[in-house]
This record gives structure tokens, C-alpha cells and sequence, in this order.
């Protein structure tokens, strides 16, 4: 077994100062996503059959195309079709496919966190005089919130590790880091490996805060 230690522990310094283009592209990309989906889901809620229809096809859609096809689709193709769109830049584009596809999957879990709370809540919030809108920001939304929090987490996971594939558009992030390496030193496993545990601690570092922030937002249901 020919494993060069020194150069896999080399590897870290050159490829970290990589990261935080990967975590802005995550960050970024789930907060337009978590907007998205909270607002097609609550749409949705509504059940008005045109709308419903409209975004029930927007999630199939997008769920079913792969993220480098959809990433090709954005950044390659409609450049072609909308020229303005020439001057899109890779992070921008691979920002925008991130955020639909997995505005997609939140659509889903934001629907069945809404779902879960107790129809009857909503009701005696409106008997009591609450508005629509009181009613879903006080007491539907938080307990929606708290139930759709670990689908949520596994999904910026998820994307977050998806986001490698931003490096096929140009996108100088943590793989793009390791492959540059590579073409010096044709090391690929040290190489790799050590690309894979960075964004193993990453996700590892992540679960921990997730875990932490969803204890502390269920405390006030347990009984």
C-alpha cells in the first residue's frame, strides 16, 4: 500500500480556505429555497385546483431532473434562449438551480409540517377573534417549524454536499480545490479522501448544531 501521509496532511491547508465558497453557496442557496418552499406549501394548503396543479408539476419537475443537468440547463442553455442572461455568473446560476430543486423537496416537508398541527387550532384561534394571518404566525407556523426542522437540516445536508457538483460550471469551490490538486500531484486518494472528510466534519459540525437548535425549539411542547 503506497499511502503518502505527508502529502494527505498537506492537502487540508491548501483546500479549506476553499470552504467557505462551498458553505455560501449552501447557505444562500437554502435560504431561498426554505422561502420558496414555505410559500408554495402554504399556497398549497389552500387547495385552489389551478395553483395546486401548477406547483404539484413545478415539484415533480424539479425533483425528477439531476442537479448537473438542471445546473447545465441554467447556466449552458438559456443563455442561448434569454442572451441578457450571458452575463449570469457559475455562482449565481448554480445559487438559482439549488434553490429551485430544493425549494421543491421543502415544498413537501413545509406542506406535511403544516399538516401535522391540529386542524381544530386553526379554528379556535379564529373563533377567538385571531386573523388568518395571527393565527398561521402564532400558532400553526412555530409548530409547523418544529416538526419540519429534522427534514429540513437532512435536506441543507444534502444540498450541501450536492453543491459539489457547481465545480462542472466552473465554480472554484472545495472540489474544484481537490481536482486542481490532483493535476500536480496525480495523489488521488490521498487527495479525495482528505476533500471527503472535510465535508464529513462540516455535515458532522452541522448535525451537532442542528441537534442542539431543535431541543431548544421543542421545549416549549413537551410536556
Amino acid at each position: 500500500m503506497n499511502f503518502n501521509v505527508t502529502y494527505f496532511f498537506s492537502v487540508f491547508p491548501q483546500i479549506l480556505p476553499y470552504l467557505p465558497v462551498t458553505l455560501f453557496i449552501a447557505i444562500v442557496s437554502i435560504l431561498f429555497a426554505i422561502v420558496f418552499g414555505l410559500a408554495i406549501a402554504l399556497v398549497r394548503n389552500h387547495k385552489i385546483i389551478v395553483i395546486d396543479a401548477m406547483f404539484a408539476l413545478f415539484i415533480s419537475l424539479f425533483r425528477g431532473i439531476p442537479s448537473v443537468v438542471l445546473l447545465f440547463i441554467i447556466y449552458y442553455g438559456l443563455p442561448q434562449i434569454f442572451p441578457i442572461l450571458k452575463q449570469m455568473g457559475a455562482t449565481t446560476a448554480a445559487i438559482i438551480c439549488f434553490s429551485l430543486k430544493y425549494s421543491a423537496y421543502l415544498a413537501e416537508i413545509f406542506r406535511a409540517g403544516l399538516a401535522s398541527v391540529d386542524h381544530g387550532q386553526k379554528e379556535a384561534g379564529l373563533t377567538s377573534g385571531l386573523s388568518t394571518f395571527q393565527v398561521y404566525r402564532g400558532i400553526i407556523l412555530p409548530q409547523a417549524v418544529v416538526n419540519a426542522l429534522p427534514n429540513t437540516g437532512n435536506m441543507f445536508i444534502s444540498l450541501l454536499k450536492d453543491s459539489s457538483v457547481a465545480f462542472f460550471v466552473g465554480v472554484q469551490e472545495l472540489l474544484a480545490a481537490g481536482k486542481m490538486l490532483t493535476a500536480n500531484s496525480f495523489l488521488y486518494f490521498e487527495t479525495y479522501l482528505a476533500v471527503g472528510i472535510v465535508y464529513w466534519f462540516t455535515v458532522v459540525i452541522y448535525s451537532w448544531i442542528q441537534k442542539k437548535l431543535e431541543n431548544k425549539l421543542s421545549k416549549p411542547y413537551h410536556r
